[in-house]
C-alpha cells in the first residue's frame, strides 16, 4: 500500500512561510488564514507533509481499504494560488460556495489567488460546516475541541 506524503511532521511553520513564501502579500495572506483557522478549529497550526498547515487532525478509512490521517482544517499557500482544506461535500457546503467569491474548486480543495478575493465569512462558514461533517463521520480531533 502506498504511503501518504500528507502526515504530521515536526517543522516549524511559522519558518515554513518565512523561507518558502517568497511574495509579501501572500505571507500577510498566510498569516491571516493562520490566526483564522486557528481560532476556527481551536487547534494550533502544524505543518502535514512540506507543504500544507493543518489544524487539529482526524482519521479516514476510505471503502477500498485506504486509511490515513489529515488535519481538519489546512491551507497550502501554493507557488500560483492558496490550496484551502475547508471543504465537505454537504448540501450546506455547496449552497455557501455561491457567497465564497472568487475560486477554483480542485477535487479536495479550493483554490484562491489571494485573501481579498473572497468572502471570509463565507470561508469561516465553509470551514464550520467541515469541521462538524468530519466530528459526524470521522474520529476527530474536533470532537474535543469544537466550541462552535
Amino acid at each position: 500500500m502506498t504511503k501518504t506524503k500528507t502526515t504530521y511532521t515536526e517543522e516549524n511553520v511559522i519558518g515554513f512561510i518565512n523561507s518558502y513564501v517568497d511574495n509579501d502579500l501572500k505571507k500577510a495572506d498566510s498569516f491571516r488564514l493562520i490566526e483564522l483557522m486557528q481560532k476556527w478549529s481551536g487547534s494550533e497550526p502544524k505543518m502535514w507533509g512540506p507543504t500544507i498547515i493543518g489544524f487539529g487532525n482526524y482519521h479516514y478509512k476510505y471503502a477500498s481499504g485506504h486509511e490515513g490521517d489529515a488535519p481538519v482544517l489546512g491551507f497550502s499557500p501554493r507557488k500560483t494560488a492558496f490550496s484551502l482544506y475547508v471543504y465537505s461535500e454537504t448540501e450546506r457546503s455547496k449552497i455557501l460556495l455561491a457567497d465564497l467569491g472568487k475560486f477554483k474548486m480542485g477535487k479536495a480543495c479550493i483554490y484562491v489567488k489571494k485573501l481579498s478575493d473572497i468572502n471570509i465569512t463565507a470561508l469561516q462558514e465553509l470551514s464550520i460546516e467541515s469541521i462538524k461533517y468530519i466530528n459526524e463521520h470521522h474520529e476527530c480531533s474536533c470532537r474535543i475541541k469544537q466550541t462552535n
